[in-house]
């Protein structure tokens, strides 16, 4: 079945002989980093206290404190990836920041956690205050967006490990769940509707190929954006969009059974791991507008869409499940937190814990008619 859109043409002659890339040409491997994670797993069960919940696989890990009559904490760490070579070629300090801060937020947000303080490493090859002070900078920002505390952090200068003007940047964030139970999908059932929260761009996954791309077609970041007004570094450079405020009232608001946090792995690696075993999600490939950075990656690297949807949030990042009676509550009500149109994009059924989307991505032109659309 072909994998792009009817009447597109997938272009050659980009320095890869007309090859299509892909993820692990760019230097990942999604294959090999999910059997890390089942490494770790192993490793991490015999590292434990009495107060850990959970293991490895949800997007928080969670420590019950103060004993029967305490709460339950939920913890995430996280960074930006490749993305900070974007960000430090175009001087974007604050972005980088930014998105340290959202990634790890938007983690938490999804287990129904409110955040409560976050903590920072910053590495360089050689220390300059004022481009650390942008990147905190940046972090308070996206604290004050999310409600948490900026509560401290470490600045390490590592010569001869990283070169001059090299940086790296790690993040790590901590939120409590009220009623002391972690929202993890378990209420979640055939016919519940599946609300798509729209990204900004990117957001901080996919970076490898995303700069693989620009590099085989010559592309430069000051270069215009087909079908935007803005550039193709300012696109890819969106500040990664927080969840925090959306999520925190459709809690309050309707009966969320489940979120999940549209990063690495795209929508098929992260709404699964949300939903219980007997529940299978069926997206509607067409029910949400695709932004043009993803049009503009498919094109010019020849990029199949169905490892677009695999690497790239596709323009959804985060999902909510909601039952179906609620849904068009929910959805208007997370527009107007967002300030943008919150689509339905699918409905969960009874099947092995899985994503199917109908048709295929690449079969019908991303954002055009599709079973669940509106408007």
């Amino acid at each position: 079945m072909s994998d792009r859109a009817p009447g597109e043409v997938v272009p050659g002659g980009m320095g890869t002989g007309g090859n299509r890339l892909t993820y692990r040409e760019a230097g990942v491997d999604l294959e090999a980093a999910d059997a890390a994670v089942a490494a770790i797993a192993r490793v991490a069960a015999t590292a434990r206290r009495p107060e850990v919940v959970g293991g490895i696989g949800a997007f928080a890990g969670f420590f019950r404190w103060g004993g029967a009559e305490g709460g339950l904490l939920a913890a995430t760490c996280d960074g930006v990836g490749t993305k900070l070579a974007v960000a430090l070629e175009r001087d974007a300090l604050e972005t980088a920041g930014w998105d340290l801060v959202a990634m790890n937020v938007n983690d938490l947000v999804v287990h129904g956690a409110e955040p409560l303080f976050f903590l920072d490493y910053v590495a360089v090859g050689r220390l300059d205050p004022q481009r650390v002070a942008r990147v905190v900078q940046g972090m308070a920002e996206a604290c004050r967006e999310a409600g948490c505390a900026l509560l401290g952090g470490e600045t390490a200068e590592l010569p001869g490990l990283l070169p001059p003007g090299g940086m790296e940047l790690a993040g790590f964030a901590v939120g409590h769940v009220p009623g002391g139970e972690p929202l993890d999908g378990r209420a979640v059932r055939p016919g519940d509707v599946i609300l798509g929260l729209p990204s900004s761009g990117p957001h901080s996954n996919g970076f490898a190929l995303i700069r693989r791309v620009a590099a085989a077609a010559g592309a430069r970041w000051d270069d215009p954006l087909p079908g935007s007004a803005v550039s193709l570094g300012d696109a890819v450079l969106a500040p990664t969009r927080l969840y925090a405020a959306a999520a925190r009232r459709l809690r309050e608001a309707f009966d969320v059974r489940a979120m999940a946090h549209i990063t690495g792995g795209g929508l098929p690696g992260n709404v699964p791991r949300t939903l219980p075993a007997g529940c299978r999600a069926v997206l509607a490939w067409g029910s949400w507008p695709v932004p043009p950075v993803f049009h503009w990656l498919h094109r010019q690297g020849g990029v199949p869409w169905a490892e677009m949807v695999r690497v790239f949030n596709v323009g959804i990042g985060m999902t909510v499940v909601v039952p179906a009676a609620q849904a068009e509550g929910a959805r208007r009500l997370a527009a107007e937190v967002l300030g943008t149109e919150v689509p339905v994009i699918g409905r969960v059924v009874a099947g092995p814990r899985g994503v199917d989307f109908e048709p295929p991505p690449g079969t019908n032109p991303p954002g055009g008619a599709g079973p669940w659309r509106r408007g």
